[in-house]
């Protein structure tokens, strides 16, 4: 009985997780606007998708931030963890402290407050600024996805490859850095989820003519949901999910490449 309720449990999560994209994907293929019935299958929508430039502008611009911004917040962030990682009690536990507020202040506040910023310190608002708000507030998702792969590390690794000749750099770029790999590659993939996920933060911080899907979906929405805004999503979703099984399969294969070493 135990079992079963379990079963149920689980499969009630999962279900109110993914009914609501499933939904979503199968109406992009609807060839009627409507959302409350089922006129035929088309793929007119994605046509259509790809033809509308304001989409692919915001689509364009979107893209971009997300991936350097994760790349950015992910090398600093995994150097932060590093460093945190590597101090005294009391300055760690400060740190961390630190490193938990961006996640916990509610997302108006930092998008305000950086808006506030950018203006008093005379930065317009526009792609550059809205960059700079991302790397910021994905910095603490890297920190917090590297430091347990770095508490999970042999304390007397790093000084054992200093022992045998290596530089510091060469020791943390060969030894430290694949060890610490899946929670770097869980950072960048956190990093560049919540870079295309976020509104608020970028509504506050962008300027004219610069715009990310989240924005134009919102445009958009206030005057009905349009089914290439469904098309878009669907494309979206599939691009991660392949994504996640591409590193995971990596990850499984070094995983048991190393088992089969040792």
């Amino acid at each position: 009985m135990k079992y079963a309720v379990k079963k149920l449990y689980t499969f009630l999560i999962f279900f109110f997780l993914y009914a609501p994209i499933l939904v979503l994907i199968v109406f992009s293929f609807n060839s009627s606007k409507s959302r409350a019935s089922w006129d035929g299958f088309t793929l007119n929508w994605y046509v259509e998708l790809f033809r509308d430039r304001q989409i692919m502008t915001s689509l364009y611009y979107t893209l971009v931030i997300a991936v350097i911004s994760s790349l950015a917040a992910t090398v600093m962030g995994t150097a932060a963890a590093i460093g945190i990682h590597n101090m005294k009690m009391v300055p760690k536990s400060i740190c961390m402290n630190i490193t938990y507020l961006p996640i916990l202040n509610p997302d108006i506040v930092t998008g305000i407050s950086l808006m506030l910023l950018f203006i008093f310190i005379k930065i317009p608002l526009g792609f550059f600024s809205m960059l700079l708000s991302h790397i910021t507030f994905n910095l603490p998702f890297v920190i917090l996805s590297v430091m347990p792969k770095l508490k999970q590390l042999d304390s007397q690794i790093f000084d054992a490859a200093m022992d045998l000749g290596a530089s510091r750099i060469y020791a943390y770029r060969k030894v430290i850095l694949p060890q610490i790999m899946s929670g770097v590659l869980t950072g960048f993939l956190l990093s560049f989820t919540m870079s295309i996920d976020d509104f608020v933060v970028s509504f506050f911080t962008t300027g004219a003519g610069v715009s990310n899907l989240a924005i134009t979906i919102y445009s958009m929405a206030r005057r009905g949901i349009n089914p290439k805004i469904n098309a878009l999503l669907t494309l979206m979703f599939i691009s991660i999910l392949l994504l996640l099984v591409i590193i995971n399969n990596r990850m499984s294969r070094d995983v048991e490449r190393k088992a089969s070493v040792n």
